[in-house]
């Protein structure tokens, strides 16, 4: 075949497979493609959670907000009673994103130094020397945080929002990323101390576990019995630097005008209401905008829809909302007044985007 002929045979090829694509587009179908940095996170974040699901089972909704609010590197609260593998989620996620993870028991005794660190006298080399606490690792597990009096949740301050600590006027900064994973029992349970409001309202989500059902509990013991040994095998698929990198790249998730908006009018909402005694602050707001970015990336998009932010809006709201003495004497609940705000708010539509 001479050159010009076997040239003339490629275009004709070509030109087949443009017409063929023509065709599958007019049929409806059409292939979304996602930015390649966010699609990496996409892919990297559902093969974490495929992990994590072998060990924390039956919970996926749970583990889907847990993997969310991680992604936009804010610190997570679980309210339940214990042995709901709070602990073991917190650390299986740790395993899997191949991060530095510290477990700190809060007790009534615990001081600010046992979590944050203490300068000791090198007799060595004759001088003091600062010793790291347990604050310093990538994902802190603070397990029931409510055991510790408020002077000890008050040296996790600046940790939670500053990444930091300071001591004896030295300024010490935290490894990144640095996530805050808290526990907490009921109030009703004994010895527990009620979280200051400050603390509370930096933690960007409130999540709960709930007991698992029957079918899920006879798995968990039949997978015990088959693997002969309480630890589980895990592989670690990120590392804090790859992390690092898939929380910056949320910054390239597109969110409309008109989503901020609806975000904007139901955090107002919840000061104007007249069973709220304290709606939620500015940084409830801002942690709405980070956590849809999180969860449109984790739902395959890099745009942000309304639908996300009504799905967060509750985790991210109730524990901000502080009500009257009379509401919530007769029991009325922050879900309650959040999902009656969702309600009433009008859903804003977007123009230019892809559904799902």
């Amino acid at each position: 075949m001479s050159l010009f002929g076997k040239k003339k045979k490629e275009e004709e090829k070509e030109e087949t497979e443009a017409v063929a694509e023509t065709e599958e587009q007019s049929d409806g179908v059409q292939t979304y493609i996602m930015e390649p940095s966010l699609q990496e996170t996409h892919d990297l974040m559902h093969e974490i959670l495929g992990e994590v699901e072998q060990v924390v089972m039956g919970k996926r909704p749970v583990l889907d907000m847990c993997a969310v609010g991680i992604l936009a590197g804010g610190n997570i609260l679980f309210e339940d009673n214990p042995g709901l593998a709070k602990t073991l989620l917190a650390n299986t996620f740790a395993q899997t994103l191949g991060i530095k993870f510290k477990r700190v028991q809060f007790t009534p005794d615990l001081l600010p130094a046992d979590i944050t660190g203490i300068y000791i006298w090198n007799q060595k080399d004759q001088k003091f020397q600062f010793r790291r606490g347990p604050l310093f690792c990538n994902l802190l597990l603070a397990d029931e945080i409510n055991r510790a009096p408020p002077k000890t949740q008050a040296a996790l301050l600046e940790a939670m929002q500053e990444h930091q600590v300071t001591i004896e006027g030295d300024t010490h900064k935290l490894p990144e990323p640095f996530v805050t994973l808290a526990t907490q029992n009921p109030i009703e349970s004994e010895g527990t101390y009620p979280l200051p409001d400050a603390q509370l309202d930096r933690f960007m989500m409130k999540l709960s576990v709930g007991y698992p059902g029957r079918p899920i509990e006879r798995a968990i013991l039949m997978k015990r019995k088959q693997r002969g040994k309480d630890d589980h095998d895990l592989n670690s698929i990120t590392t804090p630097e790859k992390l690092r990198d898939m929380q910056q790249s949320l910054e390239k998730v597109q969110i409309d005008n008109a989503v901020i908006e609806y975000i904007v009018e139901i955090v107002n909402r919840t000061r104007e209401d007249p069973r709220v005694k304290v709606g939620s602050s500015p940084r409830g707001a801002q942690s709405l905008f980070k956590l849809s970015r999180a969860l449109a990336v984790l739902s395959g998009r890099d745009y942000v829809i309304p639908d996300d932010i009504k799905r967060l809006s509750i985790y991210t709201l109730r524990h901000r909302i502080i009500l009257k003495p009379e509401p919530r004497i007769k029991g009325v609940q922050t879900e309650e007044i959040i999902s009656q705000i969702l309600e009433e708010v009008e859903v804003p539509t977007t123009q230019g985007q892809l559904e799902d």
